[in-house]
Protein backbone atom coordinates (compact mmCIF):
# COMPACT_ATOMS: atom_id res chain seq x y z
CA UNK A 1 0.00 0.00 0.00
CA UNK A 2 1.42 3.18 -0.70
CA UNK A 3 2.38 6.17 1.44
CA UNK A 4 -0.35 7.82 0.32
CA UNK A 5 -3.15 5.15 1.46
CA UNK A 6 -1.35 4.28 4.22
CA UNK A 7 -3.85 6.09 6.90
CA UNK A 8 -6.23 3.43 5.22
CA UNK A 9 -3.74 0.73 5.99
CA UNK A 10 -3.73 2.15 9.76
CA UNK A 11 -7.72 2.09 9.47
CA UNK A 12 -7.71 -1.43 8.60
CA UNK A 13 -5.42 -2.64 11.53
CA UNK A 14 -7.51 -0.76 13.74
CA UNK A 15 -10.84 -2.16 12.39
CA UNK A 16 -9.51 -5.72 12.47
CA UNK A 17 -8.69 -5.37 16.40
CA UNK A 18 -11.91 -3.36 17.26
CA UNK A 19 -13.99 -6.18 15.21
CA UNK A 20 -11.41 -8.84 16.66
CA UNK A 21 -12.81 -8.31 20.09
CA UNK A 22 -16.42 -7.64 19.20
CA UNK A 23 -16.59 -11.00 17.48
CA UNK A 24 -14.70 -12.86 20.02
CA UNK A 25 -17.12 -11.57 22.86
CA UNK A 26 -20.33 -11.74 21.15
CA UNK A 27 -19.90 -15.48 21.48
CA UNK A 28 -18.78 -15.34 24.90
CA UNK A 29 -21.54 -13.70 25.80
CA UNK A 30 -24.17 -16.42 24.15
CA UNK A 31 -22.15 -18.66 26.07
CA UNK A 32 -22.12 -16.70 29.89
CA UNK A 33 -25.79 -15.69 29.22
CA UNK A 34 -26.25 -19.99 28.87
CA UNK A 35 -24.37 -20.60 32.05
CA UNK A 36 -26.76 -18.29 33.99
CA UNK A 37 -29.64 -19.96 32.84
CA UNK A 38 -30.63 -18.19 29.38
CA UNK A 39 -32.99 -20.02 27.14
CA UNK A 40 -33.31 -19.17 23.50
CA UNK A 41 -35.73 -16.52 23.71
CA UNK A 42 -33.31 -14.77 26.51
CA UNK A 43 -29.93 -14.90 23.98
CA UNK A 44 -32.22 -13.11 21.35
CA UNK A 45 -32.94 -10.34 23.52
CA UNK A 46 -29.52 -10.02 25.09
CA UNK A 47 -28.46 -10.03 21.37
CA UNK A 48 -30.92 -7.07 20.33
CA UNK A 49 -29.95 -4.94 23.46
CA UNK A 50 -26.59 -5.18 21.38
CA UNK A 51 -28.38 -3.00 19.03
CA UNK A 52 -30.44 -1.02 21.09
CA UNK A 53 -28.79 2.16 22.25
CA UNK A 54 -26.87 2.49 18.50
CA UNK A 55 -29.89 2.52 16.89
CA UNK A 56 -31.10 5.80 18.96
CA UNK A 57 -27.30 7.52 18.33
CA UNK A 58 -26.69 6.70 14.58
CA UNK A 59 -27.83 10.04 13.21
CA UNK A 60 -26.94 12.25 15.65
CA UNK A 61 -23.48 10.89 15.55
CA UNK A 62 -23.47 11.20 11.70
CA UNK A 63 -24.85 14.93 11.92
CA UNK A 64 -22.05 15.86 14.07
CA UNK A 65 -19.66 14.03 11.90
CA UNK A 66 -20.89 15.46 8.73
CA UNK A 67 -19.99 18.85 10.02
CA UNK A 68 -16.51 18.23 11.90
CA UNK A 69 -14.01 15.66 12.30
CA UNK A 70 -14.29 11.83 11.84
CA UNK A 71 -11.43 11.03 14.07
CA UNK A 72 -12.86 11.57 17.92
CA UNK A 73 -15.05 8.73 17.56
CA UNK A 74 -12.61 6.31 17.16
CA UNK A 75 -11.04 6.20 20.66
CA UNK A 76 -14.35 6.29 22.31
CA UNK A 77 -15.21 3.56 20.20
CA UNK A 78 -12.44 1.79 21.68
CA UNK A 79 -12.96 2.73 25.14
CA UNK A 80 -16.74 1.46 24.96
CA UNK A 81 -16.20 -1.85 23.51
CA UNK A 82 -13.46 -2.66 26.27
CA UNK A 83 -15.35 -1.56 29.25
CA UNK A 84 -18.74 -3.21 27.73
CA UNK A 85 -16.45 -6.14 27.50
CA UNK A 86 -14.76 -6.33 30.94
CA UNK A 87 -18.11 -5.31 32.79
CA UNK A 88 -19.81 -8.24 30.91
CA UNK A 89 -17.50 -10.46 32.53
CA UNK A 90 -17.93 -9.31 35.50
CA UNK A 91 -22.29 -9.39 35.01
CA UNK A 92 -24.07 -11.98 38.06
CA UNK A 93 -27.55 -11.66 35.88
CA UNK A 94 -29.02 -11.62 32.41
CA UNK A 95 -30.11 -7.82 32.94
CA UNK A 96 -26.52 -6.98 33.52
CA UNK A 97 -25.57 -8.86 30.59
CA UNK A 98 -28.23 -7.24 28.33
CA UNK A 99 -26.70 -3.79 29.53
CA UNK A 100 -22.96 -4.19 29.25
CA UNK A 101 -23.90 -5.81 25.51
CA UNK A 102 -25.65 -2.31 24.96
CA UNK A 103 -22.48 -0.26 25.73
CA UNK A 104 -20.45 -2.57 23.71
CA UNK A 105 -23.17 -1.86 20.90
CA UNK A 106 -22.97 1.61 21.22
CA UNK A 107 -18.95 1.20 20.84
CA UNK A 108 -19.15 -0.41 18.01
CA UNK A 109 -21.28 2.22 16.73
CA UNK A 110 -19.37 4.86 17.22
CA UNK A 111 -16.07 3.48 15.95
CA UNK A 112 -17.92 2.25 12.32
CA UNK A 113 -19.28 5.48 12.33
CA UNK A 114 -16.11 7.27 12.69
CA UNK A 115 -14.10 4.82 10.43
CA UNK A 116 -16.67 4.74 7.28
CA UNK A 117 -16.60 8.53 6.76
CA UNK A 118 -12.98 9.18 7.01
CA UNK A 119 -13.02 6.29 4.52
CA UNK A 120 -15.66 8.48 2.49
CA UNK A 121 -14.34 11.99 3.19
CA UNK A 122 -10.90 10.80 2.20
CA UNK A 123 -11.71 8.69 -1.32
CA UNK A 124 -12.08 9.99 -4.17
CA UNK A 125 -15.08 8.27 -6.07
CA UNK A 126 -13.34 5.89 -8.16
CA UNK A 127 -11.95 4.71 -5.17
CA UNK A 128 -14.55 3.98 -3.23
CA UNK A 129 -15.59 0.47 -3.93
CA UNK A 130 -11.85 -0.41 -3.80
CA UNK A 131 -11.16 1.32 -0.24
CA UNK A 132 -14.07 0.43 1.25
CA UNK A 133 -13.14 -3.27 0.64
CA UNK A 134 -10.08 -2.82 2.10
CA UNK A 135 -11.76 -1.35 5.12
CA UNK A 136 -14.46 -4.05 4.78
CA UNK A 137 -11.10 -6.50 5.11
CA UNK A 138 -10.40 -5.26 8.74
CA UNK A 139 -13.61 -6.16 9.66
CA UNK A 140 -13.63 -9.73 8.45
CA UNK A 141 -9.76 -10.29 9.38
CA UNK A 142 -11.58 -9.86 13.22
CA UNK A 143 -14.52 -12.22 12.62
CA UNK A 144 -12.22 -14.50 11.38
CA UNK A 145 -9.67 -14.43 14.59
CA UNK A 146 -12.12 -13.94 17.44
CA UNK A 147 -14.90 -16.71 17.14
CA UNK A 148 -11.00 -19.04 17.13
CA UNK A 149 -9.81 -17.03 20.07
CA UNK A 150 -13.63 -17.48 21.89
CA UNK A 151 -13.76 -20.81 21.21
CA UNK A 152 -10.17 -21.50 22.36
CA UNK A 153 -10.99 -20.01 25.69
CA UNK A 154 -14.43 -21.48 26.28
CA UNK A 155 -14.18 -24.97 27.99
CA UNK A 156 -16.31 -26.96 30.17
CA UNK A 157 -16.99 -24.18 32.97
CA UNK A 158 -19.00 -22.07 30.76
CA UNK A 159 -19.57 -19.42 33.64
CA UNK A 160 -15.52 -18.92 34.30
CA UNK A 161 -14.00 -19.44 30.85
CA UNK A 162 -16.45 -17.06 28.59
CA UNK A 163 -15.81 -14.64 31.86
CA UNK A 164 -11.89 -15.36 30.56
CA UNK A 165 -12.31 -14.38 26.83
CA UNK A 166 -14.69 -11.64 27.85
CA UNK A 167 -11.48 -9.76 29.86
CA UNK A 168 -9.32 -10.99 27.02
CA UNK A 169 -11.86 -9.63 24.23
CA UNK A 170 -11.26 -6.64 26.62
CA UNK A 171 -7.62 -6.25 25.96
CA UNK A 172 -7.82 -6.73 22.13
CA UNK A 173 -10.02 -3.83 21.84
CA UNK A 174 -7.82 -1.51 23.68
CA UNK A 175 -4.92 -2.90 21.37
CA UNK A 176 -6.16 -1.25 18.41
CA UNK A 177 -5.07 2.27 19.98
CA UNK A 178 -1.86 1.78 19.03
CA UNK A 179 -3.01 2.24 15.33
CA UNK A 180 -5.42 5.12 15.71
CA UNK A 181 -2.47 8.00 14.65
CA UNK A 182 -3.04 10.38 11.89
CA UNK A 183 -5.61 8.34 9.95
CA UNK A 184 -7.91 11.98 9.43
CA UNK A 185 -6.43 14.19 6.83
CA UNK A 186 -6.31 17.48 8.77
CA UNK A 187 -8.33 19.35 6.06
CA UNK A 188 -11.95 20.54 7.02
CA UNK A 189 -14.32 18.72 4.77
CA UNK A 190 -15.41 22.88 3.80
CA UNK A 191 -16.07 25.95 4.97
CA UNK A 192 -18.32 26.04 7.78
CA UNK A 193 -20.95 28.88 6.15
CA UNK A 194 -21.48 26.35 2.69
CA UNK A 195 -22.67 23.53 5.44
CA UNK A 196 -25.96 23.13 5.44
CA UNK A 197 -28.32 20.11 6.99
CA UNK A 198 -30.01 17.88 4.43
CA UNK A 199 -33.55 16.80 6.17
CA UNK A 200 -33.36 13.12 7.23
CA UNK A 201 -36.64 12.03 4.89
CA UNK A 202 -34.55 13.99 2.02
CA UNK A 203 -31.92 11.85 2.56
CA UNK A 204 -34.29 8.65 3.16
CA UNK A 205 -36.45 9.76 -0.57
CA UNK A 206 -32.66 9.77 -2.53
CA UNK A 207 -32.79 6.79 -5.19
CA UNK A 208 -30.56 4.19 -4.17
CA UNK A 209 -30.21 5.27 -0.72
CA UNK A 210 -33.19 2.58 0.82
CA UNK A 211 -32.13 -0.14 -1.28
CA UNK A 212 -28.23 0.19 -0.01
CA UNK A 213 -29.62 0.44 3.72
CA UNK A 214 -32.14 -2.63 3.21
CA UNK A 215 -28.94 -4.90 1.54
CA UNK A 216 -26.68 -3.97 4.52
CA UNK A 217 -29.42 -4.78 7.03
CA UNK A 218 -30.50 -8.25 5.65
CA UNK A 219 -26.22 -9.00 5.14
CA UNK A 220 -25.86 -7.89 8.50
CA UNK A 221 -28.54 -9.99 10.30
CA UNK A 222 -27.60 -12.56 8.21
CA UNK A 223 -23.84 -12.71 10.02
CA UNK A 224 -25.64 -11.64 13.57
CA UNK A 225 -27.89 -14.80 13.72
CA UNK A 226 -24.50 -16.80 12.49
CA UNK A 227 -23.16 -15.18 15.19
CA UNK A 228 -25.59 -15.57 18.37
CA UNK A 229 -27.26 -18.70 17.12
CA UNK A 230 -24.32 -21.54 15.75
CA UNK A 231 -23.42 -21.76 19.41
CA UNK A 232 -26.71 -22.39 20.12
CA UNK A 233 -27.13 -25.01 17.07
CA UNK A 234 -23.67 -26.21 18.31
CA UNK A 235 -24.93 -26.68 21.46
CA UNK A 236 -28.24 -28.99 20.03
CA UNK A 237 -26.26 -30.98 17.57
CA UNK A 238 -23.44 -31.81 20.09
CA UNK A 239 -20.53 -29.55 18.64
CA UNK A 240 -17.89 -28.25 20.99
CA UNK A 241 -17.89 -24.73 21.22
CA UNK A 242 -13.98 -24.85 19.75
CA UNK A 243 -15.13 -26.47 16.56
CA UNK A 244 -18.37 -23.78 16.55
CA UNK A 245 -15.31 -20.86 16.48
CA UNK A 246 -13.58 -22.59 13.99
CA UNK A 247 -16.86 -22.75 11.64
CA UNK A 248 -17.41 -18.90 12.26
CA UNK A 249 -14.29 -18.17 11.11
CA UNK A 250 -14.46 -20.00 7.98
CA UNK A 251 -17.40 -17.85 7.33
CA UNK A 252 -15.16 -14.77 7.79
CA UNK A 253 -12.20 -16.36 5.85
CA UNK A 254 -14.24 -16.71 2.77
CA UNK A 255 -15.60 -13.23 3.28
CA UNK A 256 -12.03 -12.05 3.14
CA UNK A 257 -11.32 -13.76 0.08
CA UNK A 258 -14.74 -12.16 -1.68
CA UNK A 259 -13.22 -9.10 -0.80
CA UNK A 260 -9.76 -9.73 -2.45
CA UNK A 261 -11.31 -10.18 -5.49
CA UNK A 262 -14.23 -7.64 -5.34
CA UNK A 263 -12.45 -5.20 -7.71
CA UNK A 264 -12.38 -7.70 -10.90
CA UNK A 265 -15.98 -9.68 -10.03
CA UNK A 266 -17.45 -5.91 -10.44
CA UNK A 267 -15.82 -5.43 -13.59
CA UNK A 268 -17.54 -8.63 -14.75
CA UNK A 269 -20.57 -8.79 -13.57
CA UNK A 270 -21.30 -4.89 -12.01
CA UNK A 271 -22.02 -4.04 -9.01
CA UNK A 272 -25.94 -4.74 -9.24
CA UNK A 273 -25.29 -8.19 -11.04
CA UNK A 274 -22.87 -9.00 -7.86
CA UNK A 275 -25.61 -8.02 -5.07
CA UNK A 276 -28.05 -9.18 -6.74
CA UNK A 277 -26.75 -13.12 -7.56
CA UNK A 278 -24.48 -12.81 -3.74
CA UNK A 279 -27.55 -12.08 -1.60
CA UNK A 280 -30.29 -14.52 -3.92
CA UNK A 281 -27.32 -17.70 -2.89
CA UNK A 282 -27.07 -16.42 -0.01
CA UNK A 283 -30.15 -16.26 0.94
CA UNK A 284 -30.61 -20.24 0.03
CA UNK A 285 -27.36 -21.10 1.69
CA UNK A 286 -28.68 -19.49 5.09
CA UNK A 287 -31.58 -21.19 4.78
CA UNK A 288 -30.09 -24.73 4.39
CA UNK A 289 -27.86 -24.41 7.91
CA UNK A 290 -31.83 -25.13 9.34
CA UNK A 291 -31.31 -28.95 7.90
CA UNK A 292 -29.71 -31.59 9.69
CA UNK A 293 -26.90 -31.77 7.59
CA UNK A 294 -23.35 -33.08 8.28
CA UNK A 295 -20.33 -31.50 10.02
CA UNK A 296 -18.76 -31.21 6.55
CA UNK A 297 -21.91 -30.13 4.52
CA UNK A 298 -22.16 -27.43 7.34
CA UNK A 299 -18.88 -26.41 7.11
CA UNK A 300 -18.93 -26.21 3.20
CA UNK A 301 -22.36 -24.24 3.16
CA UNK A 302 -20.76 -21.66 5.94
CA UNK A 303 -17.55 -21.30 3.42
CA UNK A 304 -20.26 -20.23 0.69
CA UNK A 305 -22.44 -18.24 2.78
CA UNK A 306 -18.99 -16.23 3.85
CA UNK A 307 -17.94 -15.69 0.24
CA UNK A 308 -21.40 -14.54 -0.96
CA UNK A 309 -21.77 -12.40 2.32
CA UNK A 310 -18.38 -10.59 1.45
CA UNK A 311 -19.91 -8.15 -1.43
CA UNK A 312 -22.76 -6.39 0.75
CA UNK A 313 -21.22 -4.58 2.89
CA UNK A 314 -18.91 -2.47 1.24
CA UNK A 315 -20.81 -2.22 -1.94
CA UNK A 316 -23.97 -0.77 -0.27
CA UNK A 317 -21.80 1.81 1.73
CA UNK A 318 -20.70 3.10 -1.97
CA UNK A 319 -24.23 2.69 -3.15
CA UNK A 320 -25.31 4.52 0.26
CA UNK A 321 -22.48 7.27 -0.25
CA UNK A 322 -22.74 8.15 -4.03
CA UNK A 323 -26.68 8.24 -4.01
CA UNK A 324 -26.25 11.00 -0.78
CA UNK A 325 -25.95 14.44 -1.12
CA UNK A 326 -22.32 15.68 -0.80
CA UNK A 327 -22.78 17.56 2.64
CA UNK A 328 -25.03 14.55 4.02
CA UNK A 329 -23.03 11.58 3.74
CA UNK A 330 -21.79 11.22 7.14
CA UNK A 331 -25.78 10.93 7.76
CA UNK A 332 -26.41 8.73 5.16
CA UNK A 333 -23.81 6.15 6.24
CA UNK A 334 -25.32 6.66 9.68
CA UNK A 335 -29.04 5.99 8.41
CA UNK A 336 -27.53 3.13 7.03
CA UNK A 337 -26.22 2.13 10.44
CA UNK A 338 -29.41 2.47 11.89
CA UNK A 339 -31.24 0.19 9.66
CA UNK A 340 -28.53 -2.21 10.30
CA UNK A 341 -29.00 -1.95 13.89
CA UNK A 342 -32.75 -1.94 13.52
CA UNK A 343 -32.14 -5.38 12.27
CA UNK A 344 -29.87 -6.26 15.39
CA UNK A 345 -32.68 -5.46 17.38
CA UNK A 346 -35.56 -7.20 15.18
CA UNK A 347 -33.78 -9.60 14.11
CA UNK A 348 -32.17 -11.79 17.12
CA UNK A 349 -35.75 -10.75 19.50
CA UNK A 350 -37.78 -12.11 16.98
CA UNK A 351 -35.74 -14.88 16.08
CA UNK A 352 -35.17 -15.62 20.37
CA UNK A 353 -39.21 -15.49 19.70
CA UNK A 354 -39.43 -17.99 16.47
CA UNK A 355 -36.65 -20.52 18.23
CA UNK A 356 -38.36 -20.72 21.46
CA UNK A 357 -41.55 -21.75 18.94
CA UNK A 358 -39.95 -23.73 16.34
CA UNK A 359 -36.21 -24.81 17.64
CA UNK A 360 -33.32 -22.85 17.34
CA UNK A 361 -32.79 -23.75 13.48
CA UNK A 362 -35.82 -21.71 12.43
CA UNK A 363 -33.89 -18.27 12.40
CA UNK A 364 -31.77 -19.20 9.59
CA UNK A 365 -34.50 -19.80 7.46
CA UNK A 366 -36.52 -16.60 8.34
CA UNK A 367 -32.89 -15.19 7.23
CA UNK A 368 -32.51 -16.57 4.33
CA UNK A 369 -35.77 -14.75 3.21
CA UNK A 370 -34.49 -11.44 4.22
CA UNK A 371 -31.46 -11.96 1.69
CA UNK A 372 -33.73 -13.03 -1.12
CA UNK A 373 -35.88 -9.91 -0.30
CA UNK A 374 -32.38 -8.05 -0.66
CA UNK A 375 -32.02 -8.92 -4.02
CA UNK A 376 -34.96 -7.87 -5.17
CA UNK A 377 -33.93 -4.49 -4.03
CA UNK A 378 -30.41 -4.97 -5.17
CA UNK A 379 -31.82 -4.87 -8.60
CA UNK A 380 -32.95 -1.32 -9.00
CA UNK A 381 -31.29 0.74 -10.96
CA UNK A 382 -28.79 3.60 -9.07
CA UNK A 383 -30.04 7.37 -9.52
CA UNK A 384 -27.31 8.57 -11.71
CA UNK A 385 -24.75 11.12 -10.68
CA UNK A 386 -26.26 14.83 -10.14
CA UNK A 387 -23.95 17.68 -10.47
CA UNK A 388 -23.13 17.74 -7.21
CA UNK A 389 -20.98 14.99 -7.34
CA UNK A 390 -17.72 16.38 -8.71
CA UNK A 391 -16.63 14.76 -12.61
CA UNK A 392 -13.98 12.21 -11.88
CA UNK A 393 -12.03 10.81 -15.13
CA UNK A 394 -13.32 8.83 -17.41
CA UNK A 395 -17.04 9.54 -16.47
CA UNK A 396 -19.65 11.37 -18.03
CA UNK A 397 -22.43 13.13 -16.66
CA UNK A 398 -25.53 11.08 -15.97
CA UNK A 399 -23.59 8.00 -15.78
CA UNK A 400 -24.90 5.42 -13.52
CA UNK A 401 -22.54 5.08 -10.47
CA UNK A 402 -22.98 0.97 -10.97
CA UNK A 403 -20.38 1.47 -14.06
CA UNK A 404 -18.19 4.43 -13.17
CA UNK A 405 -16.73 2.80 -10.78
CA UNK A 406 -16.46 -0.54 -12.69
CA UNK A 407 -12.91 -0.04 -12.68
CA UNK A 408 -12.05 1.03 -9.03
Amino acid sequence: MTKSRSWLLRLVIAFSFAQGAVSMARPAVSYRALSLGADERAIGVIAGVYALLPLFAAVPLGRRTDHGRCAPLLPVGVVLISGGCALSAAAGSLAAMAAWSGVMGLGHLCFVIGAQSIVARQSAPAEQDRNFGHFTIGASLGQLVGPVAAGAVIGGDLARTSGYALLAAAAVAAASLASLWRIEHRTPPGPRSDRTTVPVRGILRTRGVPAGIFISLAVLSATDILTAYLPVIGEHRGIAPAVVGVLLSLRAAATIACRLVMTPMIRLMGRRGLLTTTCLVGGLLCGGIALPVPLWALAAMLILLGFCLGAGQPLSMTTVVQAAPADARSTALALRLTGNRLGQVAAPAGAGLVAGLAGAATPFVLTGALLALSSAAALRRPRPAGPREPSTPGSRPGHPAEHGNRHA
